[in-house]
């Protein structure tokens, strides 16, 4: 029994140890024949490293303003006997948007006015007659005192059928109606808006450091969700002339023209101030680096002879960077690279250093300083 035993022990055992040393004859095998075949070149696209001068902005962040806007409300209490004005429509100035009642008022006038020829025919009588010194000095006074009282109550009166008689203070586009016929206003009783659209202001803060840059006649560029895809261009026109105490920012003011008036007050929006000095830099597309926590790093191409083959390949070198601005699809390289190089713009996920490549640039997409997506 013992000895059957053994026996199918040692059959199992040189079966398996025939098994093992079949497999490590085919792994030799393979590895041997996977020495002798050449490592594939990867196909890849790249972009030169170009010098270029860039625009040195401020971005910061400001809401629009109307370069005049109210809420026209009553002066005066009165009944609206006529609404002359529609909604959102344009205005000029002097435009009637509102009459009160002001029946009293003119039947108040016309009997001031009366007294008003009156006491003019009296003074010209009074003169007349103290010319012949019939009256006294004083007489004539009187006279001409009177006639000025008299015109001065009939101002009176104009003036608050001119108070009744609402009308646009300045020109621009009108709100909401928020009035109805045959209402009785109250004195500050809102009846619409009234802003000037065209040209428009945007208020803005920069930090104190920025207050020598902040100068009458830079160029500012405007953009919005709410037209999106255009920028808006205007000048600054104004700075404040003291600093925040609490943020330590300074305010300053840009006019921007707004034809279309597809800017409207209250809205926010993003500024680029724009400084009269330009930036020398190194730039490469944002897609050839390879951002990491320890360090950001490309792959640079290098022109290397095979000294197998004795041809010039194009091998790849991880370089380590040092960044700077980001400006559209581009980065400003500090340090580590140098104008005129190649580096790697896509792919790099699958690449190693010191590995010989191809360059295909068929199908690369193009890199732009303000890049303008379809969808967006």
């Amino acid at each position: 029994m013992a000895k059957k035993i053994i026996v199918t022990v040692l059959g199992i055992l040189a079966v398996v140890g025939f098994i093992v040393g079949t497999k490590v004859v085919q792994i030799r095998a393979l590895m041997a024949s996977g020495a002798n075949q050449p490592v594939p070149i990867e196909v890849v696209t790249s972009a030169p490293v170009h010098a270029d001068s860039w625009e040195e902005l401020i971005n910061v962040t400001g809401t629009l303003t109307a370069v005049q806007g109210v809420t026209v409300s009553a002066e005066m209490a009165g009944k609206i006997t006529k609404i002359a004005f529609e909604a959102g429509a344009m205005v000029k100035t002097g435009d009637l948007l509102v009459q009160q009642d002001i029946s009293t008022e003119e039947a108040q006038l016309r009997s001031i006015e009366s007294g008003v020829q009156l006491a003019k025919l009296n003074l010209d009588r009074s003169k007349d007659l103290l010319a012949k010194t019939t009256i006294s000095q004083a007489e004539l006074d009187a006279a001409q005192a009177q006639y000025t009282q008299s015109v001065a109550q009939a101002d009176n009166i104009r003036a608050v059928i001119a108070k009744k008689t609402i009308r646009a203070p300045f020109a621009g586009r009108l709100g909401l109606r928020q009035v109805n016929l045959g209402q009785i206003l109250r004195e500050g009783d809102p009846i619409t808006s009234l802003q000037t659209l065209d040209p428009i202001y945007v208020n803005f803060s920069l930090p104190q450091q920025r207050i020598s840059v902040l100068n009458p006649g830079t160029t500012v560029r405007v953009t919005t969700d709410a037209a999106t895809g255009e920028t808006f261009e205007g000048k600054i026109n104004a700075v404040n002339p003291e600093v925040d105490p609490t943020t330590r920012n300074v305010r300053a003011q840009a006019t921007l023209a707004n034809s279309a008036e597809k800017l409207r007050p209250g809205m926010f929006a993003s500024v680029e101030v724009v400084l009269p000095q330009k930036l020398d830099v190194l730039a490469v597309p944002v897609t050839a680096v390879i951002y990491a926590p320890y360090g950001d790093s490309v792959f640079v191409i290098d022109e290397k002879k095979n000294d197998k083959t004795g041809k010039v390949e194009q091998v790849l070198r991880l370089q380590a960077v040092q960044l700077g601005l980001t400006r559209g699809d581009f980065v400003a390289v500090v340090s580590g690279l140098k104008a005129g190089e190649q580096v790697v713009t896509t792919g790099q996920f699958k690449l190693r250093a010191g590995i010989a490549v191809t360059i295909d640039n068929t199908l690369a997409p193009k890199a732009q300083l303000a890049p303008k997506p379809a969808n967006s």
